[in-house]
């Protein structure tokens, strides 16, 4: 598990441990209450130490970041690849396959998951926090947290400067302009517990997309999203004409092409919420995006 420290500066002479567990590390409310119910939770200068001990200058108050219970539900281990592109004691990056969703789910019972693999090479036992979700048939980078304390952090990072994504895609089409930006409102689609819709009352959503290269056929995109809807990328490329290739719940099934839309988590740029270290991470685009660019003559794009 591992201990986040930090020393108490002149000028924070008098503060209380609960003072600099919320302002200067960040840990919520129900955060801060866990580490009080933990044998070890919160010391100063080794000591088991109260929320409501004052500091003085020097002093060096060490906390628990990880969690301190085994998950509620157990997620059933599989071996199932999942390549991992980046571990320290705080988080991972994957580099998760098609095919694969975050959790089992009552509409897909026997699908490869994230935590059954994440079970398998870790033990049960190995607590699962994904930041950010794919759905099932997008590839490439996700982020995972070892501990609900760098969860809540990252989480709140989110869509700003701190947690960049960039996607590649495949749409049906030639989009115009070629380059732009699509703020359509998502919402719910009533009937389905699966589709989303562009609705006046839905949320907020902001896509920037740029065309990389293209055929008579088909574009090769850049997508940025602004925003983190379900199926906001999708959605948003289906409602300006140009679905996604193969994307058979917005756009047109063609298993021939590619047996999934052809959408990938192709970078990420993040700042490490506990070392402040700015990353950054590329997954190249899979096989089966691949053989499209390349049957189209789209290939010089695909490594950009």
């Amino acid at each position: 598990m591992e201990i986040l420290t930090y020393t108490v500066s002149p000028e924070e002479a008098g503060a209380t441990v609960r003072h600099i567990l919320r302002a200067k590390l960040h840990f919520s409310s129900h955060a801060i209450s866990r580490l009080t119910r933990a044998e070890n939770g919160i010391r100063v200068n080794g000591a088991h130490a109260r929320t409501t001990h004052i500091l003085s200058p020097g002093d060096v108050v060490a906390v628990e970041s990880g969690d301190h219970a085994p998950p509620r539900v157990r997620p059933v281990p599989g071996n199932w690849p999942l390549p991992v592109v980046y571990e320290d004691g705080h988080l991972l990056v994957v580099n998760k396959p098609a095919g694969m969703t975050a959790h089992a789910s009552n509409f897909l019972p026997d699908t490869p998951t994230v935590a059954g693999a994440l079970a398998y090479q870790r033990g049960e036992d190995f607590v699962f926090h994904p930041v950010s979700r794919l759905d099932k048939g997008t590839t490439g980078l996700m982020v995972i947290a070892k501990s609900g304390y760098v969860h809540d952090r990252l989480r709140r990072c989110l869509h700003t400067s701190a947690f960049q994504r960039e996607y590649r895609g495949i749409c049906v089409g030639f989009p115009q302009p070629p380059q732009g930006e699509i703020s359509l409102p998502i919402g719910r689609e009533e009937g389905s517990p699966i589709r989303r819709c562009i609705r006046p009352d839905g949320a907020e959503a902001i896509t920037h997309y740029e065309v990389l290269s293209a055929s008579d056929a088909f574009s090769f995109l850049r997508l940025r999203p602004q925003t983190g809807r379900t199926h906001q990328l999708r959605l948003h490329m289906a409602a300006i004409g140009h679905p996604l290739a193969g994307d058979w719940l917005y756009g047109t099934e063609d298993p021939t092409l590619i047996s999934r839309p052809a959408l990938h988590s192709f970078s990420l740029t993040m700042t490490h919420p506990v070392t402040q270290e700015v990353l950054h991470f590329t997954a190249p685009v899979p096989w089966d995006m691949h053989r499209i660019l390349k049957q189209y003559n789209m290939i010089s794009a695909q490594d950009d």
